[in-house]
């Protein structure tokens, strides 16, 4: 097997991008990014950079924990078109000026990122500063870009990530440069914490590494690993319908109470559950920046057999944190203050604060829920495994599906009433899809709000499109026009990731 590094590659024909449905109404959309851009700066693009939204199929939150996550690519993007303009100044529109004023930086100021504002280039900022801090360099070439993002904001489909994958692979291309797949998703997952979200990276994987027709099963520790999962052959085809719930969740504005702070949560488990093991001086925990539960994880069975179905391994290793978290933190159902959790790990509050990073990502809380928050991530992460472990079994029976379907239910259980991620039109939304023929229904992405994933045989998707579009947006959004509904609600299989386009 071949230890080249995958580069992002080049394509030169849409229907190796899209689905043949799908191919006609981007020719139009692309033609139309050219000669935009060519209006607005006087010249042609060189090249399109393409980055996709993804779907976590299941696996929600525990990225950040370290664990693995089950995602896929979906065909909603982030286009951008570029080319170089011989001078030290960077020009950036968006083909929906109406609502995204165009940009101008010189070279020197696209380091300067102000986290505190909501400011759209600051994404690109981010793509851009995620190229150069790889390789140490603080000053680049200047250039044009025109971006048209189909993602939409806020939706829990990753269009921040899209933006900022995007980016990167047209700053690298206007630099000469060339990064592995690899390369370009970890350094994606560091600059997107520039505006203020401790993301933990799958977001960014997916969409540069996704694959056509498969999911990912992606890890993260000890390095990123992705391994291509193929769903059951069955007689009746499996699609996943993906209904917005038109409430947006604004992962930057809302990080203090939402986001980061189920971030911090986990942290601060990793730390407690470390030292509840004996295992919190080891070096593997005591230099871990940050402490994540995979860490603990790994760190606990250091000295165990490694041996067996690797799958099978990670189920076992897993049940027993379960059990573990459960005897650590249960005195505390109604969770921990931040001067409790301090006493337990034996540090002053400042030492904590430091610990966690708050200076970087600052939280509100009067109780941390540790408990809740652990018996979340490590079950959806058995969750996650389990669902792998069914997908590779060779079992393409209805029977199988309803496993998959089952597990993908428990996880929006798990997001609801542990993680208290979900919302009550993320509920109603699975409630409608379960009775109309889903066999799993689940939130997918941060929550708090955005979309839902359902697992759907492919004689079902009408009933369930009709279902969703009756009960939900007719009354919910009774003035969405025909192509609004169609934005919202859609039904997808897995797509391809990152990549240019050339004509």
């Amino acid at each position: 097997m071949s230890s080249t590094p995958l580069l992002a590659p080049t394509v030169h024909e849409l229907g190796d991008i899209y689905s043949p449905d799908l191919a006609d109404a981007q020719a139009a959309r692309y033609a139309r990014l050219a000669s935009t851009f060519e209006a607005t700066y006087g010249a042609k693009p060189d090249f399109m950079a393409r980055a996709p939204g993804r779907v976590n199929i299941i696996g929600e939150h525990i990225d950040y924990c370290g664990f693995p996550v089950f995602p896929m690519a979906i065909a909603p993007d982030t286009l951008i078109a570029a080319c170089t303009n011989g001078s030290s100044r960077i020009r950036l529109s968006n083909i929906d000026s109406a609502a995204y004023s165009p940009r101008e930086f010189s070279v020197g100021d696209m380091f300067n990122i102000d986290a505190t504002k909501h400011e759209w280039s600051n994404y690109f900022k981010c793509g851009y500063r995620g190229v150069l801090d790889h390789v140490s360099q603080h000053t680049g070439k200047g250039f044009d870009a025109l971006l048209d993002g189909r993602v939409p904001a806020g939706s829990g489909l990753s269009s921040s990530a899209a933006f900022v994958c995007a980016t990167q692979l047209a700053v690298q291309r206007i630099e000469d440069m060339s990064f592995s797949q690899v390369e370009l998703a970890s350094a994606a997952a560091r600059a997107e914490r520039h505006v203020g979200v401790n993301a933990g990276g799958m977001d960014q994987a997916v969409s540069i590494m996704g694959q056509q027709g498969t999911a990912l099963f992606i890890e993260f520790h000890p390095a990123l690993k992705v391994t291509p999962v193929s769903l059951p052959n069955a007689n009746q085809p499996f699609v996943f319908v993906i209904a917005n719930t038109l409430v947006v969740a604004n992962k930057h504005l809302t990080a203090p109470t939402n986001y980061n702070l189920r971030v911090v949560e986990t942290r601060i488990g990793a730390l407690m559950l470390a030292k509840h093991l004996g295992i919190a001086e080891r070096e593997a925990c005591a230099n871990a920046d940050p402490l994540t539960f995979k860490v603990v994880m790994d760190e606990y069975f250091s000295s165990a057999e490694t041996g067996g179905n690797e799958v099978q391994v990670w189920i076992e290793r897993l049940e027993t944190m379960l059990h573990e978290a459960k005897v650590t933190f249960s005195a505390h159902q109604q969770g921990y203050t931040y001067d409790e959790m301090a006493v337990a790990l034996g540090v002053s509050s400042a030492e904590l604060s430091d610990k966690i990073h708050e200076s970087q990502f600052p939280v509100r809380a009067e109780r941390f829920k540790i408990l809740q928050r652990a018996q979340h991530a490590f079950s959806e992460a058995l969750r996650v495994v389990k669902f792998r472990q069914i997908c590779e079994s060779g079992n393409t029976s209805d029977e199988c599906f309803s496993a998959l379907g089952s597990l993908m239910n428990q996880s929006q259980d798990s997001c609801r009433d542990l993680f208290e991620c979900s919302c009550p039109e993320l509920d109603e939304l699975c409630d409608i899809a379960r009775k109309a023929g889903s066999f799993g229904s689940r939130l997918t992405g941060a929550g708090w709000g955005g979309c839902s994933v359902h697992l759907v045989p492919a004689n079902r998707v009408a009933d369930v499109k009709r279902a969703l579009t009756d009960q939900y947006y007719a009354v919910r959004f009774p003035g969405l026009s025909a192509e609004q509904l169609s934005d919202a609600l859609f039904a997808t299989t897995p797509g391809r990731g990152a990549c240019y386009y050339t004509e």
